[in-house]
């Protein structure tokens, strides 16, 4: 543990960051896996589709995904979902 008090807090910060950034790629992991057994089951999957979307965008403004890694998420999303 840290002597500073400055570094105490931000031990802190990043602990509880690190939390909430896990909590937002979960959500986008389970958007995406959600359209990949509904894609199994046939069912159409333009909402589940547009939701992750949705989802990866809340985590570029939030500071969790760089915009490129969303970008290139969204894209092989969509591939995946013209095949279909």
């Amino acid at each position: 543990m840290a002597n500073i008090k400055s570094a105490q807090k931000r031990i802190l910060i990043i602990k509880r960051n690190t939390e909430r950034n896990r909590k937002v790629k979960n959500v986008i992991k389970d958007a995406v896996r959600e359209i990949s057994v509904k894609k199994a089951a046939k069912e159409p999957v333009a909402d589940l589709l547009r939701k992750a979307i949705k989802e990866i965008d809340t985590a570029v403004s939030k500071g969790v995904l760089h915009w490129k890694t969303a970008a290139r998420k969204k894209s092989r999303l969509a591939k995946k979902f013209a095949k279909a």
